[in-house]
């Protein structure tokens, strides 16, 4: 493990996702000089206490997640003990506990630190991942003392550590149960959710998720309902301004509409309180904070926002809401038109998921609804369907044609992915269909017909790359067959009405150029005569 941030790996039966405690700023800063001191240390404690009792602490710290090393128990509770609030009700319970009573002369020894609550807490934080020691903790009352200092402390810092435990603990499915058992436990963690340090937020979520993960996620459900609770859930994702609250705050929310169960009980509630308000505000920040002169930089915020509408756009009660937003249409189309698509792929992928989810393509190409877990596999999975809600006007086509023109550019993009592409003539279908019903005398004709001749070359290369037998069209491939074909006959409606409008006129028209109109015909030609 590597020192001074949080680790996440996937332990345990619950397969949740688990931290390892991340070191104070003043162990950063003493990390050297103490690697070797406590080496030292250990040597002479070692040589002192050669004729002690076997059963004495031992845990060397490279090897606190080992499930293969043994970690003696009393060890193991030993640092529960150095936890206790002095004075507090636990005390005595802990001390009359039969398993724990014959360690209570070595607690004092387990740790030499200028704060041995945190390192003893820092330690348990790590030895909670691994299930052997999460049960031995949980037999040996720690709930009770974890639970006893959040009750009295005012220290952000030691509310951190506790949630960090109990966050690893529940990702054990064995013990979940008799965690959200534990009288009190619920109502204090979700009052954590109050707090103000970012650091305790964060792992509050992070427990909140993996318990909404296992077979306890009903009743955790239902004591997330009040409003205010949902209301704050909310306001922190959509406020803060530290990365990592924000990457399990959004955690927190896709763990909510994964379980059905759970979503069954927090969807509507969520949406109640602005649920999709709060998403697409936070990504229309994100879009505005990044953009520079119509380029994005990578950024993991943006990426975990933009999956996480993707996970709502799939959602039918989602999708709804979010079809109705103007803010959102604006930001997913600004995207689409940035003129360097090759270095916001990823996004444009994401972009094109929310709005076939949106458009809910499966009522009319069968497509069905797509999830987040495509959008990495299919690089920029199926463009602008959302968009095309605007086809209703019946004047998108002529308005905004920089828009069809951000479509095409994307055909090398999903030329090596059979999904995206397969969508994207869909999508194209409708959209060049609408040309046909162009003014011949007016502007847009004229513009429509120059953006397909200098697009001309990208629609070639990918029809001709992709060539296959009649006898290879799979059932899957019938989707892009009625786009393609669509889509070339709507090519050839307006070329075809184009060419007889200008021929006639020949060098009359002063805007055709030598060539213009044997570029018309060759285009025309090759539409006509592409095989299917």
């Amino acid at each position: 493990m590597s020192p001074g941030a949080p680790q996440e790996g996937f332990l345990g039966e619950g397969e949740a996702v688990q931290d390892e405690a991340p070191q104070s700023p003043q162990e950063r800063e003493e990390a050297g000089e103490q690697e070797d001191g406590v080496v030292e240390e250990e040597e002479e404690e070692e040589e002192e206490e050669k004729e002690a009792a076997t059963h004495l602490p031992f845990a060397p710290s490279s090897e606190l997640l080992d499930d293969t090393t043994t970690v003696d128990p009393s060890y193991t509770i030993s640092l529960i003990r150095q936890l206790l609030p002095y004075g507090s009700n636990v005390e005595k319970e802990f001390s009359s506990h039969s398993d724990s009573i014959v360690y209570l002369l070595i607690a004092n020894k387990t740790v030499q630190s200028k704060d041995p609550w945190e390192e003893c807490g820092c330690i348990l934080w790590d030895l909670a991942a691994s299930k052997p020691q999460a049960e031995l903790m949980m037999n040996n009352l720690v709930l009770e003392v974890l639970l006893a200092n959040l009750h009295v402390t005012q220290s952000p810092r030691v509310k951190e550590i506790c949630l960090g435990i109990m966050g690893n603990l529940a990702c054990h499915e064995s013990l979940v149960n008799a965690i959200s058992l534990h009288y009190g436990l619920t109502a204090t963690v979700v009052d954590q959710l109050f707090l103000d340090d970012s650091a305790c937020l964060s792992e509050t979520f992070r427990f909140l998720a993996a318990v909404l993960r296992s077979s306890a996620s009903v009743s955790w459900a239902e004591a997330l309902l009040p409003d205010e609770i949902l209301s704050r859930v909310l306001w922190i994702v959509g406020n803060t301004l530290n990365s990592t609250l924000l990457e399990k705050g959004i955690d927190f929310l896709s763990t909510v509409i994964d379980n059905q169960d759970v979503t069954t009980i927090l969807l509507q509630p969520l949406i109640k309180v602005g649920l999709i308000d709060h998403a697409v505000s936070l990504l229309a920040s994100e879009i505005e904070k990044l953009s520079d002169e119509g380029k994005l930089d990578r950024s993991t915020s943006l990426d975990l926002i933009l999956n996480f509408i993707e996970e709502l756009s799939a959602i039918d009660s989602c999708s709804g809401v979010m079809s109705s937003s103007d803010q959102l249409i604006q930001v997913l189309e600004s995207i689409v038109k940035l003129p360097d698509k090759f270095e916001v792929t990823s996004y444009c992928a994401s972009v094109v998921i929310v709005l076939a989810n949106l458009w809910q393509m499966e009522n009319i190409f069968c497509l069905g609804s797509l999830t987040v877990g495509h959008v990495y596999e299919q690089c920029i999975l199926q463009i602008m369907f959302l968009l095309a809600l605007l086809l209703d006007s019946g004047l998108f086509i002529q308005s905004d044609l920089p828009f069809l023109e951000g479509l095409l550019d994307i055909l090398p993009l999903v030329s090596d992915d059979k999904q995206a592409r397969n969508a994207l003539w869909c999508i194209l279908a409708c959209l060049l269909a609408q040309a046909q019903g162009i003014d011949t005398n007016s502007s847009s004709l004229e513009q429509f017909v120059s953006l397909l001749l200098g697009r001309f070359t990208l629609i070639k290369d990918d029809l001709e790359s992709h060539r296959i037998g009649k006898q290879e069209w799979s059932a899957e491939d019938t989707y892009l067959k009625h786009g393609l074909s669509t889509s070339l006959r709507a090519i050839c409606c307006v070329m075809e009405k184009w060419i007889e409008e200008k021929s006639p006129l020949g060098e009359e028209d002063s805007s055709l150029t030598e060539n213009t109109l044997d570029n018309a015909r060759k285009l025309l030609n090759y539409c006509q005569n592409y095989d299917l």
